[in-house]
């Protein structure tokens, strides 16, 4: 019980909804709205289906997390190091360490997102119910159904959504750079807002090609 409430659990369900929410128009939703969506699949599918297939959420997120932190770091400091910051610089290593992301990892969101929808109740006959065991036999059967290549379906329209790491992360060096200026340390308060500034600037500025590319991303899965 303790699993189900906790926080990386009541992510996964807004998740959840968000995704149900952006398939509407396949699926024959009539709510609009992310609260909406997510008290109907409560009423239609039960208290805990929000939190169906959070494990896999998690597991791709952390080895996302992991890729890009880890390669954007890298190339800042074989590029970065000895040199004058600049925002090009940041924008470039920033598009770079997502890219290299998106390759690595798109085929752990493919059976992410597949397992996520399994045993949901949709309400257009096309979609076509999946029957996955878990992590292991999603890929042992999508690889042997479909191929090896379905694995990394929907990889073209994430390279687009890189661009929004990579502002994100152009507007967070920029904005420490700016606050390193007036004072010698970043408190933790600071971090927190610039982050956060940075992830909402990011968001605002390709929020409609970030939903109309994830949309067009879960119909080629």
């Amino acid at each position: 019980m303790a699993s189900v409430l906790s926080y990386e659990s009541l992510v996964h369900a807004v998740a959840r909804a968000r995704t149900r929410l952006q398939l509407q128009v396949g699926e024959k939703r009539k709510s609009k709205t992310t609260h909406m969506v997510l008290l109907e699949i409560i009423k239609e599918e039960g208290l805990l289906a929000p939190y169906r297939e959070w494990f896999p959420v998690i597991s791709s997120l952390c080895c996302s997390n992991f890729v890009y932190f880890y390669t954007f770091n890298s190339l800042k400091a074989v590029w970065v190091k000895g040199q004058r910051s600049t925002t090009g610089k940041h924008l470039v290593v920033g598009f770079v360490a997502g890219v290299v992301k998106v390759l690595l990892t798109t085929p752990l969101w493919v059976v992410n997102t597949r397992l996520k929808l399994q045993g949901a109740k949709f309400r257009n006959e096309d979609i076509v119910p999946t029957n996955y065991k878990g992590i292991i036999d999603a890929f042992h059967q999508i690889i042997r159904d479909e191929g090896i290549s379905a694995l990394w379906n929907g990889t073209v329209p994430s390279l687009l959504l890189v661009f929004n790491l990579a502002i994100q992360f152009m507007f967070y060096e920029g904005l420490k750079r700016q606050l390193l200026k007036k004072q010698m340390k970043l408190s933790s308060l600071d971090v927190f807002i610039i982050g956060a500034v940075a992830k909402a600037t990011a968001t605002r500025l390709t929020y409609p090609m970030h939903t109309n590319i994830y949309f067009e991303s879960i119909l080629s899965l």
